[in-house]
Order: structure tokens, then C-alpha cells, then sequence
């Protein structure tokens, strides 16, 4: 028995990284998965490998009509959908000096508003008992510098998350958030396996001082879709690996 046995889930920016890590592990504990991207060849691959009950769609996170679409196909696929992973973003370093205004509507577009779109097209359609994983960022719980734009997106996913769960509760629906530290993806230009930071960076003086697999993430996301996070709701879940404890002094 998985557990996830018996729901649907969809899943936005699924073709690689974390979010194939998300998919994998979705799909591993008895769900039924659709998963967008604009990474067409490697979102088919990772269905391809996954199986019938795994299906890719080419979704572009910033248009409506691609949402309406992803949601139709996913509801006349499999007949329902129970959980929402918004996970699709970009990661940009910008200074305030070197950064246009197009630079920083495009990454609110992406990692922002894209979940806005995810819950305002699900939402209607989810049923009873089902959960929406919002991913933000330890940058959405402490800014950084030259991640103006990226720290805006990743705050303004809180208060999202917190605003969607006092709404969608009547229904049944929750609505969480995870705030992941440095995980080990093509997005940081790191291998899974390379998680070791050799440049005596901040990674180095963390209290788990390595980059996260991202497994590790992927098993927040899980324990959020499942049942047994049945009592939560509006809550924001830090790994980390105690980057946000304190200043380390």
C-alpha cells in the first residue's frame, strides 16, 4: 500500500531537478501523475521511464490557457485530482543595478504568479481531502543579496499560501508551503551526488554543512500530499539544514 494509493496529482516544473524528484516519488507511492514543463524531450523521458499512470504535458506555468488545459487533461485522464505541487520556478542572481524591470516581472511571473494561476485553475476542481504544495525558498524567509526579485517571489509565496488556506479550508482543501536551503539540481549546477561544497562557502558552516538530495525535499512534499498531514494547513515546512537557525555565532 503506498500512500498515496488512489489520488491524482499534478505536478508543474516535473521534467527534471527536484520536480522529477517530486513526480518520482509521487508516482512511487501510488499516485497517479500528470507533470508540465516547457522541457519537452526530458519531461517525455521521465514519463517514458514512469509508466502508464505517469504522463507528461507541455505546460508553459505563465499562461492561462495552458493551465485550463493541464487541469482539463488531468481530471479527463484520471478522473479526478487531489494534489497540486506548484513547483516551476527560476533562479536568477540580479543587483539592484544590474537587474531591469522585465528582469523582475518575468521571475514574479514564473515563481509567483504561476502558483496563483495553479491554485485559482485547481481548486475547483480538487476534491475533498486534497492538498496544494507550494514551493518556495529559504528565500522567502530571509532575503539575500542580489535576489531582489527571486526573495519577492519566494516571500510573496507565503502570504499566498497562508491567504489560500484560510479560503480553501471550508473545502476541505490544504495548503502548505516547503522552504528548501541549497539542493543539489541542475538550477544550483550541481549532480545529485554532488553535495560536498569545496569552496568554503556558506554550505560548509551549516549544522548539516552539505548541499540536500533532492529526495530529501521530495519527502516533505509526500509526507504534504499524503493523509497523514491531515491537521496541516497555512504552514510553512523548512529543510534546510539549519541555514535559517540562526546567524551561526
Amino acid at each position: 500500500m503506498g500512500k498515496l494509493d488512489g489520488k491524482v496529482a499534478l505536478v508543474t516544473g516535473g521534467a527534471r531537478g527536484m520536480g522529477a524528484a517530486h513526480v518520482r516519488t509521487l508516482a512511487a507511492e501510488g499516485a497517479r501523475v500528470v507533470f508540465g514543463d516547457v522541457l519537452a524531450d526530458e519531461g517525455r523521458r521521465l514519463a517514458g521511464e514512469l509508466g502508464h499512470d505517469c504522463r507528461f504535458f507541455l505546460h508553459d506555468v505563465t499562461v492561462t490557457d495552458d493551465w485550463s488545459a493541464i487541469v482539463d487533461h488531468t481530471v479527463s485522464t484520471f478522473g479526478g485530482l487531489d494534489v497540486l505541487v506548484n513547483n516551476a520556478g527560476i533562479l536568477r542572481f540580479q543587483s539592484y543595478a544590474d537587474a531591469n524591470v522585465e528582469d523582475f516581472r518575468q521571475i514574479l511571473e514564473v515563481n509567483l504568479v504561476s502558483q496563483w494561476l495553479g491554485i485559482k485553475h485547481t481548486a475547483p476542481v480538487m476534491r475533498e481531502g486534497g492538498s496544494i504544495v507550494n514551493i518556495s525558498l529559504v528565500n522567502g524567509l530571509v532575503g539575500g543579496a542580489g535576489f531582489a526579485g527571486y526573495s519577492a517571489s519566494k516571500f510573496g509565496i507565503r502570504g499566498l499560501t497562508r491567504s489560500a488556506a484560510l479560503e480553501l479550508g471550508p473545502r476541505g482543501i490544504r495548503v502548505n508551503s516547503v522552504h528548501p536551503g541549497s539542493v543539489a539540481t541542475p538550477m544550483t549546477g550541481r549532480e545529485e551526488d554532488e553535495l560536498e561544497d569545496r569552496t568554503g562557502g556558506v554550505i560548509r558552516r551549516l549544522p548539516i554543512p552539505r548541499y540536500a538530495r533532492p529526495q530529501e525535499i521530495s519527502n516533505v512534499v509526500l509526507f504534504l500530499a499524503s493523509d497523514e498531514s491531515s491537521y496541516c494547513t497555512g504552514a510553512e515546512f523548512v529543510a534546510d539544514g539549519g541555514m535559517t537557525a540562526g546567524a551561526g555565532f
